[in-house]
């Protein structure tokens, strides 16, 4: 599906969201919940900054959706995120059934750019979420987010750099 001005929208938000969470401290990730009749339902960024790595966006958006959608509300959704979802963030989508997925920056990208910056490959494999979700609409990256996207993570990287070195 072509990505729409809708899309661009909703993807704003969630990039605004990532930025949001580095300035709070956390690693920039931010996703946005939507409704098959476009309402925006739920929506979060990253919360690892207090020790616990499976605080993600995306893993919340998953679990908010099982406990207060349908099965049918749930597979009608879309899900808007700055970045690909982990394989863990995978795996809860699609046991819950959500829709379609619309990602402003993919896994490649991010593990490109941490290669660049040269941070450490992450003991996570970068996997596309169609290698983890079968049958799952995934639209993006979006190239207008590209350069936006990867500042945030290179501020993060450099973040992590000086607190490491003090």
């Amino acid at each position: 599906m072509a990505i729409s001005q809708t899309d661009i929208k909703h993807l704003r938000r969630a990039v605004d969201l990532a930025k949001e969470a580095l300035d709070k401290g956390d690693q920039p990730f931010g996703s946005v919940l939507v409704s098959g009749h476009g309402e925006v339902l739920f929506e979060d960024h990253n919360h690892v900054a207090g020790g616990d790595d499976t605080q993600h966006p995306e893993f919340n958006l998953a679990r908010w959706a099982a406990n207060h959608l349908t099965p049918q509300e749930r597979a009608e959704a879309t899900v808007y995120t700055s970045g690909e979802h982990c394989p863990m963030c995978s795996g809860a989508h699609g046991m819950v059934g959500l829709g379609r997925i619309v990602i402003a920056s993919s896994s490649k990208q991010l593990a490109q750019w941490w290669a660049e910056f040269g941070a450490p490959e992450s003991n996570v494999r970068p996997l596309a979420i169609q290698e983890v979700i079968r049958d799952i609409e995934v639209d993006g990256p979006v190239e207008q987010f590209y350069d936006e996207i990867k500042q945030l993570q290179r501020r993060a990287f450099d973040k992590r750099q000086a607190e490491q070195t003090v």
